[in-house]
């Protein structure tokens, strides 16, 4: 599945990596997306962690994800993340006919462990 929607178009965010049980997604650094202290806001890092793990649906389920909604997320804060780019490394650890479990890691430049996420998405029925 490569649909693309306006607001990842807006945070540049672009897939650099398919695997069986995931993918690799990259989100470019910019002024507009670091907080007060000049790192990489923590709404951000959910909002990668969350379409990175859609992408990973995705890639597994293809055309059935697209109806599909998070149903949690949760993400562990570790470290700034600073640099030109964030990688958000993505595995899905269960996908059942409903819920599935992704858990993303997202680096900085040097490849240090800024935070982890684990995020559930719930696959829903297709519209009659």
């Amino acid at each position: 599945m490569d649909r693309v929607t306006a607001f990842e178009n807006t945070l540049a965010l672009s897939i650099t990596d398919r695997r069986t049980d995931g993918i690799t997604a990259e989100l470019a650094i910019r002024p507009g997306l670091l907080n007060t202290q000049g790192v990489l806001h923590g709404g951000i890092i959910a909002t990668l962690a969350d379409e990175a793990a859609w992408h990973a649906l995705g890639n597994h389920f293809g055309r059935r994800a697209e109806q599909s909604t998070t149903a949690e997320l949760k993400v562990n804060y570790l470290r700034p993340i600073t640099g030109e780019k964030v990688r958000a490394v993505t595995t899905l650890l269960r996908a059942g006919r409903t819920l599935t479990v992704a858990r993303v890691d997202m680096f900085d430049d040097a490849g240090r462990l800024g935070a982890t996420a684990l995020v559930t998405y719930m696959l829903l029925s297709p519209k009659s």
